[in-house]
C-alpha cells in the first residue's frame, strides 16, 4: 500500500464508501480528532505507569479506531449492495462503554471524595491524561455537532462522554500512585 495517492492535493478526501468530501468537513474533524485523542493517549500509555493502566489504555487506543472508522462511515454507506454492512469489525457498543464505567468503578474505590475541582499537572503522566481528556471533550462536541446533521450511533457520543470521564479518573489514580498531591482550585474571596 503506497503511503500517499495525490487524491487529496486538491483538497478533498474520501469517505468510507467513496464519497469525497473537503478535507475540513465536520466528518472529517470528528475522526480526525479522535485519531489525535488516540496519539495523546499513546503518548500516555508510554509513560511510566502501571501495566494494568497500560493495559486498558491500549484496549481503548484499539476502541478509538473502531470508533474513528464509525465515524468515516456515512450513513447511507454503512451497508452494502448485497446487505452486509460495511465495517466488518466489531462496533462500539453497551460492552465498550461498560467496560470504561468499570473501569472508573474500580480506581475510584481507591481515592479520596472529591471536594473541589483539580488543576491539571503535578506529574507529566498526569498532565498528558489531562490533555488527553480535553481532546476527548473536543471529539465529543464535534461528535454531537455530526449528529445534529445526521444521526449517528447513540453508542459513540456516550462512548466519548465515559471515556473523557474514565480519563479524568485515570487522572487522580496516576497522581496517588505517584503519590504526587492533586492540585486544588480554590478561587480567591473577593
Amino acid at each position: 500500500m503506497k503511503i500517499y495517492t495525490k487524491t487529496g492535493d486538491k483538497g478533498s478526501t474520501a469517505l468510507f464508501g467513496g464519497t469525497r468530501v473537503k478535507k475540513y468537513n465536520l466528518r472529517i474533524n470528528s475522526y480526525g480528532t479522535v485519531d489525535e485523542l488516540n496519539s495523546y493517549i499513546g503518548l500516555l500509555k508510554d509513560q511510566n505507569i502501571r501495566a494494568v493502566h497500560k493495559e486498558a489504555l491500549l484496549k481503548i487506543q484499539n476502541e478509538l479506531f473502531t470508533l474513528g472508522a464509525m465515524l468515516a462511515t456515512p450513513p447511507d454507506k454503512e451497508t452494502l449492495k448485497s446487505g452486509k454492512a460495511r465495517l466488518n469489525i466489531p462496533k462500539i457498543d453497551e460492552d465498550s462503554i461498560l467496560f470504561l464505567e468499570n473501569e472508573i468503578d474500580s480506581m475510584e474505590l481507591t481515592l479520596p471524595q472529591m471536594t473541589h475541582f483539580i488543576l491539571p499537572g503535578g506529574h507529566q503522566a498526569v498532565s498528558f491524561c489531562h490533555v488527553a481528556r480535553c481532546v476527548c471533550r473536543r471529539a465529543e462536541r464535534l461528535a454531537v455537532e455530526l449528529n445534529d446533521e445526521e444521526a449517528l450511533n447513540n453508542d459513540i457520543l456516550k462512548y466519548l462522554n465515559r471515556l473523557s470521564d474514565y480519563l479524568f479518573v485515570l487522572a487522580r489514580k496516576l497522581s496517588k500512585d505517584l503519590e504526587i498531591a492533586e492540585f486544588k482550585w480554590i478561587p480567591e474571596k473577593n
